[in-house]
This record gives C-alpha cells, structure tokens and sequence, in this order.
C-alpha cells in the first residue's frame, strides 16, 4: 500500500525545560518564515517534541523541512521514537540533518518479529545542534505511512501478542538464570513460548546443566558446518592481506619480462580470462605508449606492443583512462594529459581508440570527440562501461584549452575556474554520442545538479543500472561527496555530502572498485588533501550499500615504512598516489601496480611494484576455534578450583591446541593462564580450597552460554535484555 501523509495533530512536551511552539506551525512549509518553527529554550537535554497522530497508524517515514538557508539551530543529530502511548515506546531512527535548506526524508523502523507495527505517538529527540552553543529548532515535519483501519488494526492486535510473547520470554530467561527450574518449566508449558531455538536448548542442557564440555562442542561445530554462524562471519570486519607479486627472473629470451616504474598509467581487467591490461603512464621524465598484459595463473607478464603509436594506435600519453568490454573483448581509452607548452591547436582534438584483444589491432573511431557531440580533451576523468547495453559513461575531467586561451593557465594563476567537462554517454553500435548532464546542470527538482570534478571515481553497478560517483577535487575544493546516477531514469540520489559521517578522506587520485554480487565499494585513497605534508597517506575503505556503511579496514603511512629493501622484503605497499588498482569480483582479489611514493627530494621517483590484495573476514574455522577455546578456558577454571595439577595438565593438552601461538595477543593471554595457576597455588597453600558451589559454576556457566549465543542470529537466541532491567526506583 502507498504511503500517505498521516499527521494530523500534534502536542509539545519539554522535559525540565520550557519550549515555545505554535503547534501549526511545524506543518506549514514556509522556509522563508524563521519563527515559523519549534524551538527549545537551551540545548541541554533533555528536549523533545512529542507529536500524536488522529489515530493510529503505520508510520514508514519522515521528512524535515528547514530555513531558506543553513542554520546553526539545524539538528546535527537527533533521535525518533515511536509506540502507542507516551510511556512506551521504541527507537525508530538515530541520524542527524546536514546544514542546508534541503527537505531531508528518513526511513523509521516499523517492522518487528517481521510484522508491522502501529504508533499512535512520534518522539523528535534532539542531541545536537550544529551550533554547538545553540538550541535547537524543527521548521517542518511530515510523516507518512499506512492509515487503513483494516491493516493498522492487525497490526495493533499482533504488536500486543508480541509484546506478551516477549514479556514472557524474559522472564524464562530469568528464571533459567537463577534455575528456578519448577518456575521455567511450569511457564513455558502453560504459554507455550519457546525461549530460543531449539539448538540453543541443547547447548544450555549440555553445558549449564550437565557440565558436559566435550558435547558442548560437538554442538558448536555442528552449528558451524550447517551455516548458523554465516551471519555473524558476515559482520565481522575485513582484514587486508597483501602479496608482492614478482614474475619469474628475466631470460634471454625475454631481458624486459615487466613494466617498468610509472604513474598516471591505465590497468583494466577481464576477470573471465584472468588476465590485467596496462597501457601508458609517465615515468617521470615521459609519457609512455607501451601495452602490457598481465596472465594471472602463470604469473607473467607479456609486451604486447612497445609503441602502441607504430601500430595504429594511441599517442604516449598520462592521464588518460581505459575500459574493458569483457563480453566483446574490446578495450577503449579516452583522454590525456599535455604539458603547457603542448597546448597547442595541433595538438589539442580528443582521440578515442578501441583495441581488439582477440587480433590484437587499434582502431581510431575518431580523431576528435567534440566535433561528434562528446567530450573535449580531457584528462583525470572516469570512463564505465555498461556492457549489456553497449554503451560507455565519461563523467568530469579537467578540459584542456590551447595556450592562447585566458583559462589555460597551468596553475590557475589567473583566478579562472577551469573548464571541468560533464558527463557523456557513447554507444558503440551507433557510434554517437550523447551529453547528458552539463557541469552545474540546473536541473527541475526532481533531478539535483552535478558538480563535475578531477580525481574522483565513478563505478557502474550492472544489477541497479547505477553509477556511483564519489570524491575528487575541483579547483582548490577537495570534495567527499557520494552520489548516484540512473542511467535509465536521468536521476540523481545523494547518498552523502560528506559533511557529517565518516567517509574516506577528501584527497586526489584514490582508486574504487565495485563487488556486484556483495554490493560492496571499495576505496584505496591516494594523497591526502594537505600537499604540504611530507609524507603519503593511504587508507582502504569498504562501503556497504545495503547498510549504507562506510568502514575503514586498512591505514599505511610512509613515515612508518620504506617503499622497498633489499634485505628487508616490505609486506605491503608503501602509500602512493598516481597509481591503478583493479578487481577481480568473481575471485575477490584486487590488483595494485606503480604510482608516484610523493617523495619531495626524488620528484621523478615512480614504482614498478606490483602487488595483490585480498580482503579476509574471520574463517569458519577459526570462530570454530575460537567458540572451542572460550570453552576450554573456562572448564580449566572449573578444574583449577578444584585439582591444580589436573588443571596444568589439560592447559598443555587440551587448551593448548586452541590457541594461535602466532598471535602474540593470544599467545600472551595463554602463558598468564599458567602464570595465575601458580599464583593461585601459592595461595592455597596458606588456606584450604574452596571448590565452586553449586550455585556458583551454573551461574557462571550461564553467563558462559550467553557469551557463546553471541555468535548466533539475534533470532534464534534468548533476549538480549533481562527482567531485573525492568525495575526502577
């Protein structure tokens, strides 16, 4: 059923503080109007504006209306709460407004147990202003969702079934934490209610009951190999794993059997053929025109051309950038970089190429892009390829102009913006092109503008017809924004500016791919903003679309490493700039070769390193032995309690073989457990032991049990909260 707009009333409410409010004002969209608002009287919590529906509903979103431009009473961060009374209600949302006059919509939660559920009341909580000494106000809210008697009266019956369900549930967890075993068993035969899965029963008979360990972790890896502990593997943060990828030494045959050092240079990937293309760059002195394919289960590499210009094909050339059609076996390449003095007319038309893999030939589609509707000469800009349509995407770009022209000017020196291009399609069967969006495209409101920019990445996902568009730099402006664009639809969705959530940093020449299948993007950032720092910086980002998640699971500094040592082999890269990186999504692997390591005192200095890296999350087998020692370490306690020496020995048997003694962290906690064993000895000697009560080893085993359900979906476990929570004072 479609959203509806479904507020129709509303009250205020300020906790300890007094709040001025006119109660129509909040639904009257008038951002030129700044009393027209709510505001609290300071900004110390706690504040909250408590609207209260007709009747109840189910309530799907909300929007925040603001001032016709930025303000500092703008929530910065915020809370939404929701239920069927003022005294009972649930978290619907955390998020924050960013500082512009921009209607922001949110997605509330209102599904639980998978069912919907209704609200009669919506709680706005603010927590931060984006003044940081200044109240807080809400110029305009609207809430839509589902109004229909007929279903909001289901909904209603089934949340009271499942908040009775849940009452009961906690309160067999409570009574199985205190074993009041005649109290458990008599509940849950009269309700019915099951605690949690019936796997889990098993394991608390097993371990909390009957004490029997070895069964407990029969259990466990039973649980491991039916996949229930897939979804915990899956939120566990990945770990960057690189190898230095070094060819076989040079023969007499092949004396070059490797790229040389480069930067600015072009790799693209046929992930079917498992091969890496390289074409270009400049080695600090030149461009380059030579064409490399990279055979990744042999490991070699091999010289297709050494001057691509002799075979029909691209000049020398930087800066430029390539993409594979992997369906077709075709590679295009578009773009590139003139020095100033170069800038001149005969040299200044934009060539397009396409190279034919199978016959290894060039062919020139044209000499000059522009003159058949495309883009200019361009460099640092983003080419996609959307392969089932046949049809390329150029998006922004520097344009290059002659040296006659007032903008030309190799440092900007002359207070011009310069020319960034816009975003361009080509479609290969008919050879045309097509402008689709201008730089600062003043669009109607469905469509929002898009800023062209250098050194950004754009990313096409088959499967969403998206191209995900993120960073770069314009003129003196480094950007960090995140946006899509339909190729279908002409449509523009801002993921984020970058204002107000942690995203990779703004820089120059970072490097993205895109998984597809695990709707993932990756991004290996280049150079920091800051060019006055001596040092490179480089860090690797994964953003998550289906959570809209950014997280960063790889930093590196140079000031930390050398590039390379011969007798102390780097493990992984040193932090460049200029580089290329390329993915292949059916293995998971990623590719990294050459770049510029931004060393002041050898500006000419460019790598030839090449390297690739995986991206690994926990294996099953290590959280089988990790769950497996987290039990053993606590049966050795239960032993050491009572027979220190029976203890010592199942340290060294059994315990042992748990621990990955070439982790120094475990390897650590390991040796303290022998050392408090005789610690623990030589006090004894002074006192007589005192085994666990019976009380205290099912406690502690109940907590045992708990810690172990925590690699389990949320579904199959006990409640996270307890009864005695409940109680207040």
């Amino acid at each position: 059923m479609a959203e509806q707009n479904i507020l129709k009333y509303s009250i205020s409410q300020c906790s300890s503080h007094s709040a001025t409010f006119v109660p129509e004002n909040i639904f009257t969209n008038d951002p030129t109007d700044g009393t027209s608002r709510w505001s609290s009287e300071s900004n110390n919590p706690p504040q909250f504006l408590v609207l209260k529906l007709y009747s109840p509903a189910v309530v799907q979103s909300i929007s925040f209306g603001k001032y016709e431009k930025s303000h500092v009473c703008n929530m910065k961060k915020f809370k939404v709460y929701g239920g069927l009374s003022e005294d009972s209600m649930v978290e619907l949302l955390e998020s924050g407004l960013k500082n512009n006059n921009q209607t922001e919509t949110f997605a509330l939660k209102f599904m639980a147990g998978g069912n919907m559920f209704a609200c009669r009341f919506i709680k706005i909580v603010p927590i931060q202003s984006w003044g940081p000494s200044f109240n807080f106000s809400i110029w305009h809210v609207q809430i839509k969702g589902i109004e229909d008697w007929s279903i909001v009266k289901s909904c209603i019956s089934w949340f009271n079934y499942y908040r009775e369900k849940e009452t009961v549930r906690l309160c067999l967890k409570h009574f199985r934490q205190h074993n009041y075993t005649e109290a458990f068993d008599s509940l849950q035969k009269r309700t019915c209610v099951q605690l949690e899965d019936a796997l889990l029963t098993r394991l608390h008979q097993s371990l909390v009951v009957e004490g029997d360990f070895s069964a407990a972790e029969q259990i466990l890896i039973d649980a491991a190999q039916n996949g229930f502990l897939d979804h915990y593997l899956e939120q566990q943060a990945h770990k960057a794993k690189w190898m230095p990828l070094i060819p076989p030494p040079k023969s007499s045959e092949n004396m070059d059997n490797r790229p040389g050092m480069r930067g600015g240079h072009q790799m693209c990937i046929d992930v079917h053929a498992e091969t890496i293309y390289l074409f270009g760059g400049w080695d600090g002195t030149a461009d380059l025109s030579d064409l490399w394919s990279y055979h990744i289960p042999s490991g070699f590499w091999t010289c297709l051309s050494r001057d691509t210009t002799a075979q029909g094909g691209p000049s020398p050339r930087s800066c430029h950038k390539m993409c594979l059609d992997p369906e077709r076996k075709k590679i295009f390449t578009i773009g590139r970089y003139l020095d100033y003095a170069m800038r001149v007319p005969k040299y200044m038309k934009s060539d397009f190429y396409v190279y034919d893999i199978d016959s290894n030939q060039w062919t020139l589609i044209t000499d000059d892009t522009a003159a058949m509707g495309g883009p200019g000469l361009v460099f640092d800009h983003q080419v996609c390829i959307d392969a089932d349509k046949n049809t390329l995407y150029v998006f922004g770009g520097r344009i290059l102009t002659c040296t006659c022209s007032p903008i030309a000017s190799s440092d900007d020196s002359l207070g011009v913006e310069p020319g960034f291009s816009g975003l361009y399609s080509y479609h290969v069967p008919t050879n045309s092109w097509h402008r689709l969006r201008e730089d600062y495209y003043k669009s109607s409101t469905q469509n929002a503008e898009i800023k062209s920019r250098i050194g950004h990445s754009m990313l096409f996902h088959e499967k969403t017809r998206l191209l995900y568009i993120f960073a770069g730099q314009r003129s003196k402006e480094y950007l960090s924004d995140f946006f899509t664009y339909n190729v279908d639809t002409d449509k523009v969705e801002v993921i984020c500016d970058g204002s107000d959530i942690e995203v990779p940093p703004a820089g120059f020449t970072q490097r993205a791919t895109i998984d597809p299948e695990l709707n993932e993007i990756h991004v290996l950032s280049g150079s920091n903003k800051d060019k006055r720092e001596e040092f490179v910086k480089n860090s690797f980002w994964v953003y998550d679309i289906n959570h809209d998640k950014w997280s960063c699971i790889y930093q590196s500094d140079s000031k930390d490493q050398e590039c390379s040592s011969q007798t102390n082999p780097p493990l992984e890269p040193c932090p460049r700039f200029a580089h290329q990186l390329v993915y292949d999504h059916v293995k998971k692997i990623h590719y990294l070769f050459g770049g510029n390591p931004g060393r002041s005192h050898s500006p000419k200095m460019r790598l030839d390193d090449f390297w690739s890296l995986r991206l690994c999350r926990p294996s099953k087998e290590s959280v089988v032995r990790r769950c497996c020692g987290i039990l053993r370490r606590h049966r050795f306690q239960e032993i050491a309690a009572e027979d220190p020496t029976a203890a010592l020995q199942y340290l060294q048997t059994e315990l042992a073989s748990t621990v990955d003694h070439s982790n120094p962290q475990e390897a650590k906690e390991f040796q303290l457990l022998a050392f408090n064993l005789f610690a623990e000895q030589k006090k004894e000697l002074k006192e007589e032991p005192s085994p666990l009560s019976v009380d205290e080893t099912f406690r502690r085993r109940s907590q045992l049990f708990e810690q172990l359900t925590s690699f389990f979906p949320e579904h199959m476990t006990q409640p996270k909260a307890n009864l005695v929570d409940l109680m207040t004072l």
